[in-house]
């Protein structure tokens, strides 16, 4: 998203992450307004915990694959986890770009952020509907010729239909050579019951969150090639080794999750 007047009176997708992690890094206004998501869907904690999870399994993936870049767009306050801890725990050398719009994001990664010794970290404060600009600020820490891993990890879903959010994905992917990847996740009600629906929609005046089928949001990645299971949900992509067994039920996360590679 666009880099914003830093206004506290209205609730930021970040900060609400954040108070729905369990983090301290959020205003009133984004407690208010998690609160309201929570009422209508009291599993929206779980799904943030899970995204999470999801995140590190299919970076840790990804690193284990060979990829030794990383554009992660939306990364969001930092929080135990982070892409560049788990890649570089694979390989020290690691390069990663953080992409966010948050004064709070941006601050926070500034102080937190702190590559491998042989590593790089960077950040940009940059807008997902602009990808051209990310691509050109983010080639000056990679290199565009040798793969990357793509992480567009609970974002997309702030990027409404009147924004071509196929357009936005099609000009990322086209940049990547071949054997790049993608990490992908999208809320959903698909599951939601309609009365639930109805007070999620209550809590999304301006229609900033736009969930989606999954059959809707794999179709953005056409011409990819998918990396088992393919489209799942966020609870269940490799989870074998998740230390918390029986996975919660799809229904209860209401979050797809997706990996692909481009040939």
């Amino acid at each position: 998203m666009a880099s914003e007047t830093f206004d506290t009176t209205v609730a930021h997708p970040a900060r609400r992450y954040n108070y729905w992690l369990g983090g301290k890094d959020n205003f009133a206004a984004d407690r208010a307004n998690g609160d309201a998501v929570e009422a209508a869907m009291p599993t929206i904690r779980l799904m943030a915990v899970e995204n999470r999870r999801f995140l590190g399994r299919a970076a840790r993936f990804l690193a284990q694959q060979g990829i030794r870049q990383f554009l992660d767009i939306g990364t969001g306050i930092p929080a135990p986890g982070n892409t560049h801890e788990v890649v570089q725990a694979v390989d020290p050398t690691a390069k990663i770009v953080y992409v966010d719009n948050d004064p709070i994001v941006l601050s926070h990664a500034r102080a937190l952020l702190t590559s491998a010794a042989s590593g790089t970290v960077d950040y940009l404060d940059a807008d997902l509907r602009n990808p051209r600009a990310i691509l050109a600020a983010a080639a000056k820490t990679l290199d565009f010729s040798q793969p990357v891993g793509l992480l567009l990890v609970a974002v997309l879903h702030f990027i409404r239909d009147d924004e071509d959010p196929q357009g936005v994905v099609d000009t990322l992917l086209e940049a990547l050579p071949s054997g790049s990847y993608l990490v992908a996740t999208h809320a959903t009600w698909e599951f939601t019951p309609a009365e639930a629906v109805e007070k999620l929609q209550a809590a999304n005046p301006d229609g900033r969150f736009v969930p989606r089928d999954g059959s809707v949001f794999v179709r953005l990645f056409d011409g990819l090639e998918p990396v088992e299971p393919g489209l799942i949900s966020v609870a269940h992509w490799r989870s074998d080794d998740e230390a918390e067994q029986p996975r919660p039920l799809a229904e209860d996360v209401s979050c797809f999750g997706y990996v692909a590679r481009k040939p």
